[in-house]
């Protein structure tokens, strides 16, 4: 099918899928489904385990089932065009819904490193200041963490849309993802994208950049007052948090560094890595954190074992 735009006003877009790779599609399909059941699923889960399961009703697993709920999120966002190229073969969407998807992708992407940094200052607040955490992360202070998370995310990318749907798509619109991606998008648009191109780059700098900055600077912080007092047995438990939260960080930012890296070389990289790496970008991290905080939280697993009846069997009994 040709990829060619017929319209200015309504141009449609085409997924090149795994290039070379075409004739295997629909066996590739297999392991993205099984993923993206594992990832709804995972997260489904943990949903379910903070919402049930009183022991879980603090801080820190409020903001994990935030950090869920963002992940079902982005999963949900990105499965349709996946699927649709990978299980039947259909490769062509609207600029509608292409501009939809993209939002929702940048949005939740966005809102999701906002929860990680108020995941970094939970954790914080809980080795350097025990004693007033119930006072400083109360019910008030969630809810105005995770709504700032999500306003911000909001509230800078909605202008995202309105951009692309000025300009006019003249060429052969076929996108290098398996999703649609604002840069992605701006690349095909004919016409001076110069401030477009700024505004993305501002809204990565207000975003990504300072959320590492803060996470970075936390973590100094408690390696600081760790070093200082010593691993007592009152913060072993968030410390041992911390090695959770430190993962799901690595999950979500080592991917998004490499897609950037590799958006900015894509000439002189390999088709297939380059696709790997973009559908690895938004799936692996709604893949992996529920099996991080799974294996790693103790609490997390104490709620499982209740959940589905798994009592542990002592020597001798």
């Amino acid at each position: 099918m040709s990829a060619f735009n017929f319209t200015a006003n309504r141009p449609t877009f085409s997924f090149i899928g795994i290039p070379g790779l075409e004739a295997a599609h629909t066996w590739i399909s297999i392991p993205f489904c099984v993923l993206y059941l594992v990832a709804v699923g995972g997260n489904l889960l943990l949903l379910l385990l903070v919402r049930t399961e009183q022991n879980l009703h603090e801080p820190q697993f409020y903001f994990l089932a935030m950090l869920a709920l963002t992940d079902l999120g982005l999963s949900l966002s990105t499965m349709p065009s996946v699927l649709a190229i990978f299980c039947f073969d259909v490769h062509h969407v609207g600029l509608d819904a292409c501009l939809t998807q993209m939002f929702f992708i940048h949005t939740l992407s966005s809102v999701e490193s906002g929860v990680l940094v108020a995941m970094a200052f939970d954790r914080l607040v809980a080795i350097c200041a025990p004693l007033s955490y119930t006072r400083i992360l109360n019910h008030h202070t969630v809810i105005g963490l995770s709504g700032a998370a999500l306003l911000r995310g909001a509230t800078l990318l909605a202008p995202l849309p309105f951009f692309l749907r000025a300009f006019p798509f003249c060429g052969t619109n076929i996108l290098s993802h398996s999703y649609c991606y604002y840069s992605d998008m701006l690349n095909l648009a004919c016409g001076d994208v110069t401030f477009s191109s700024i505004y993305g780059l501002v809204c990565v700098l207000c975003t990504f950049a300072v959320d590492v900055i803060f996470i970075l600077a936390s973590y100094m912080k408690i390696l600081g007052a760790v070093m200082k007092l010593g691993i007592q047995d009152g913060n072993w438990k968030s410390l041992h948090t911390c090695a959770c939260h430190l993962c799901t960080v690595l999950v979500f930012y080592l991917p998004l560094i490499s897609l950037a890296v590799l958006h900015r070389y894509a000439r002189e990289t390999s088709p297939v890595l380059y696709t790997t790496m973009s559908n690895a970008y938004l799936l692996m991290t709604p893949l992996l954190n529920p099996l991080v905080y799974s294996l790693k939280s103790r609490q997390i697993q104490a709620a499982l074992r209740k959940r589905f009846g798994v009592q542990r069997v002592l020597a001798g009994e």
